[in-house]
C-alpha cells in the first residue's frame, strides 16, 4: 500500500508541473463565467487523465521482456504506453475516480479567491 502511495505522489508531481500554467491561466481571469468553468473543468479531467496515464505507466513497468507488454521487438514500449493512456481515457470516461473533482472545487476556489482579491 505505502509503494502505491509513492507511485500516486510521483506521478502527481509530475502531471502538477505539466499543468500549472494552466492553473495560473485560469485564475487570472476577473470573473468566473460559465466558459471559464467550461476550461477548469477540461483542466482537471485532462490533470487527472495524465495521473491516470502515469501511474498505469508505473504499475505496467516490468523487468521482463515476455508477453505484450514486455520490450519484445521495437513496439513493446509504444504499445504498453498507448494501452496506458487508453486504460486512462475510459477510466475518466467512466467518472474517473475522483480527482477531476476535487482539482475542479480547488481551482474555482482559487478563482473565487483571486476575485475577492480584486
Amino acid at each position: 500500500m505505502i509503494q502505491l502511495a509513492s507511485i500516486a505522489a510521483s506521478a502527481a508531481i509530475g502531471v502538477a508541473k505539466s499543468i500549472a500554467g494552466s492553473v495560473a491561466e485560469n485564475t487570472a481571469s476577473t470573473n468566473v463565467s460559465p466558459g471559464s468553468a467550461t476550461k477548469v473543468k477540461k483542466t482537471a479531467t485532462d490533470f487527472e487523465k495524465m495521473f491516470l496515464e502515469n501511474s498505469l505507466d508505473r504499475m505496467t513497468q516490468s523487468d521482463g521482456t515476455d508477453g505484450p507488454l514486455g520490450e519484445n521487438g521495437t513496439g513493446g514500449g509504444v504499445y504498453r504506453s498507448m494501452l496506458t493512456k487508453e486504460y486512462a481515457n475510459k477510466i475518466v470516461q467512466s467518472g474517473g475516480v475522483g480527482i477531476a473533482d476535487s482539482v475542479f472545487r480547488e481551482m474555482m476556489k482559487m478563482q473565487g479567491a483571486t476575485n475577492a482579491g480584486a
